[in-house]
């Protein structure tokens, strides 16, 4: 059975991704490589010349990162980076130019102001619409790139990619898709029409809170060879025990995606049933105003819930109420954790907003506690 192979389940893929082909007394995931150099007798020809450019253990987690975001397509690639950060910087500085003009979400990722700040140092035009409503189209005219998040993080909005990418590429320009809170198993940006699909696998991509990654995937040979050429000059690489972790973790992917998608919906439910008004945002319930969009392109709805406390000191009490979760910043990971976003001030939510990552609690004990802690703070 090929793991690249369409027809198979996602648990399937997410077992076997990546693997090599098995052969008598070796394991079936090789352990990390660890080489600055190799030997390299003659001209510098074959796969791995020097530890900068490449290494067999990120070689078997690209494949597998590939054959999870598009599976039994061909000539798609896949590069692996120190983090999610390098990732998102690789296809921003390789594809643009003094100049050109991108599209950024204004509701998206806490750092995009300040990657928005460095392109418009280089003399890149930078223009920003909210990810609900797909607001991109009104400012697509002359850019070289459009940039997606979807859902967005924090406030999981949702935007059509088919018909965005659609409009975009009409325009002569190019879509990354930042696939973070979605994974593979939600939704896969490139069978949608997206150029890149790009993501933190810091997060649920490999769900333990113990590492640092990023990746890159694209089908386009051009622009993919650049994203390459960028790793290489600024050096944004993982370590090999940091790739080796991340494909060991991917066996799991599936079923945690599973457990935390279903434990995410019976949350967001919860919250959205308590007579307080706390503006619950979660993709997968019928009541969201992005569910229509989402429930169209997305397989899962992620492990993200947010919703909003009426002050600071309400909010801060309910963190500290909390047993079963961890006050903590990212997501995705098999423990809980929340935080309040504003505390970080590059997010334009409420004081009380609250954004929380669902881990692989029992779906009872997470609902009673949040529940609870909901109650006590409200004292």
């Amino acid at each position: 059975m090929s793991a690249t192979d369409a027809s198979k389940g996602d648990g399937t893929r997410a077992v076997r991704a990546g693997l090599p082909e098995p052969v008598k007394h070796e394991p079936t995931l090789p352990g990390p490589v660890f080489a600055a150099h190799f030997h390299l007798p003659g001209d510098p020809t074959g796969p791995y010349t020097y530890g900068r450019d490449e290494n067999p253990t990120w070689t078997h987690l690209e494949r597998a990162v590939g054959e999870l975001e598009a599976p039994g397509e061909d000539g798609v690639e896949t590069l692996v980076f120190a983090s999610g950060m390098a990732a998102i910087s690789s296809v921003l500085f390789s594809q643009l130019r003094s100049g050109d003009a991108v599209v950024l979400p204004s509701d998206g990722y806490q750092a995009l102001p300040l990657v928005r700040d460095q392109l418009e140092a280089y003399g890149i035009e930078v223009r920003t619409a909210p990810t609900g409503g797909d607001a991109q189209l009104d400012v697509l005219d002359g850019a070289k790139l459009l940039w997606i998040e979807t859902p967005s993080n924090p406030g999981l909005d949702v935007c059509d990619i088919r018909r965005l990418a659609e409009a975009a590429h009409a325009r002569g320009a190019l879509v990354a898709v930042d696939n973070t809170l979605a994974t593979p198993l939600g939704q896969r940006p490139l069978e949608l029409g997206a150029d890149f699909s790009v993501a933190s696998g810091t997060k649920q991509l490999t769900g333990h809170g113990d590492i640092l990654l990023g990746y890159v995937t694209g089908g386009d040979p051009e622009a993919m060879a650049a994203v390459r050429r960028w790793r290489k000059i600024v050096g944004a690489i993982p370590g090999p025990m940091e790739a080796w972790l991340a494909h060991r973790s991917l066996a799991t992917l599936q079923l945690r995606v599973d457990r935390q998608s279903a434990t995410a919906l019976a949350v967001a439910e919860a919250l959205h049933a308590w007579p307080e008004e706390l503006g619950v945002r979660y993709p997968g319930l019928l009541s969201d105003p992005s569910h229509k969009v989402a429930s169209a392109q997305m397989r899962r709805y992620g492990c993200v819930v947010s919703f909003t406390l009426p002050t600071r000191a309400r909010a801060e009490r309910f963190l500290d109420a909390l047993r079963l979760v961890d006050d903590a910043t990212s997501f995705g990971g098999v423990r809980s954790t929340a935080e309040r976003r504003g505390r970080w001030g590059g997010d334009a939510v409420p004081e009380g907003f609250i954004r929380l990552s669902v881990g692989a609690e029992d779906p009872e004990d997470l609902v009673a506690d949040v529940l609870r802690a909901l109650q006590e703070s409200a004292r």
